[in-house]
């Protein structure tokens, strides 16, 4: 098995399966959300972001804000650190990168720094990748949008506490300093799954306090307390910690929240929010 390239899973799902439908599906979702992107925070020197991983027609909405954004401020990155949650159960240790050297969209191939995922000095399991949609849909996003040219360190994150967090934050941060990347690091998540619109709302907003906050524990605890199941609240811990590091006045905006629901109406819904995390 060559795994040189990643092959994209999600396409004709998450995502369209040719370029013209992907671009096309991507501009209709930033046409009705334009008019309500908060192009003043483009200003700001970007750190990272918590984006929805959904299908594009559900969650597009909420991530195009980020997305949008990054496009706006023209900042380049050398290296995009992408961290999702772990929907499958495999991969091995606190976290798992990968031996991909490429990850192959519609839209093309993306390369992975490779030079980068090794400073992480972060076990490589390619099964924590293969099968994760998380992190793949992050990808044609960021090839439209993001001032190339870049690499990206994909990362699937199996455990999630406040303790891996930390200590993954400090990973990226290492590497970064080792490799003289600079780098924007995405925190892949959805909220709460299969709730009303009202209690997904109320349960999510107990979390969006901490991560408001910047308070890694907080977020922690008031998903476990709660029973929040927002599925990447690891990767959320994980570039608050980082924020915290390496900014000198940490900031963080919350850009949009929705659910399904807004798209296909229903009694239970997923909410999608997205944040941008930057120094201020």
């Amino acid at each position: 098995m060559n795994t040189s390239i990643r092959n994209p899973i999600f396409t004709g799902s998450f995502y369209p399966d040719s370029e013209v439908a992907l671009k096309r599906l991507i501009q209709e979702v930033y046409q009705a959300e334009k008019e309500t992107i908060n192009n003043e925070l483009a200003k700001r020197t970007l750190i990272g972001g918590i984006v929805p991983h959904a299908g594009y027609a559900y969650s597009g909405y909420e991530a195009i804000h980020f997305y949008d954004i990054l496009k706006q401020s023209q900042q380049h990155f050398d290296t995009i650190v992408v961290v999702n949650p772990n929907h499958t159960g495999y991969g091995s240790g606190w976290f798992n990168t990968s031996t991909y050297a490429e990850w192959k969209t519609p839209l093309g191939l993306v390369n992975a720094d490779l030079a980068f995922v090794d400073a992480l000095d972060i076990e490589p399991n390619n099964r924590a990748h293969s099968l994760e949609h998380s992190g793949e849909v992050q990808l044609p996003f960021l090839q439209l949008y993001a001032e190339g040219p870049f690499a990206v360190a994909m990362i699937t994150m199996n455990k999630q506490t406040v303790a891996s967090a930390v200590s993954l934050a400090s990973k990226i941060r290492q590497a970064a300093v080792q490799t003289g990347q600079r780098i924007l690091l995405i925190a892949s998540s959805d909220f709460s799954h299969h709730e009303s619109p009202s209690m997904g709302y109320e349960k999510d907003q107990l979390v969006i306090d901490q991560i408001l906050s910047m308070n890694s524990q907080k977020v922690f605890d008031a998903v476990q307390q709660h029973k929040v199941s927002a599925c990447g609240y690891g990767p959320i811990m994980a570039l608050i910690e980082y924020t915290s590091q390496v900014a000198r006045r940490p900031g963080i905006a919350l850009l949009r929240r929705g659910n399904s629901g807004e798209v296909q109406p229903a009694e239970m819904v997923v909410d999608y929010i997205s944040f941008l995390c930057y120094d201020a």
